[in-house]
């Protein structure tokens, strides 16, 4: 199971994707994601092959490097909400935002950052996070 509270087996599961995408081995269907997911970004292949203290760092602001897993998993988070249309309309919102801008992965990093700042808030406030309100922000993007 890739959403697990325990960080250093998720990592690992992205490390294992790789390493077996790279070696041309048979790939599950959840590793094939994750492979593609780390096709599309290669600022993060040295990250994702590099020594395992990467499975329990901590990426921090403050070290100034961005959250590789993080910034994986919300795009895997956000293509099964577009794929299960979870929130409702969601599907509809991103063809129109793929209309807009006519390249799928600049559409993703927009909605991802909608959906960054609302599980972040929601989090903080200890609360579900509000679907009406998400979908609004995402609204103002079209």
């Amino acid at each position: 199971m890739l959403f697990t509270q325990d960080r250093t087996r998720t990592r690992e599961l992205y490390r294992s994707a790789w390493r077996k995408h790279l070696a041309g081995e048979p790939l599950e269907p959840l590793e094939k994601q994750l492979a593609s997911l780390l096709e599309d970004h290669p600022e993060y292949h040295r990250t994702v092959q590099g020594s395992d203290d990467v499975l329990d760092h901590d990426f921090t602001p403050e070290d100034g490097t961005e959250n590789p897993f993080l910034h994986l998993g919300l795009h895997l988070a956000l293509r099964e909400q577009v794929g299960t249309d979870r929130p409702a309309g969601i599907a509809s919102l991103t063809r129109s935002l793929l209309l807009k801008h006519g390249d799928g992965h600049a559409v993703e990093h927009l909605m991802m950052q909608c959906l960054g700042e609302f599980l972040w808030d929601a989090q903080r406030q200890g609360r579900a996070p509000d679907e009406a309100a998400y979908l609004e922000r995402l609204r103002a993007l079209v």
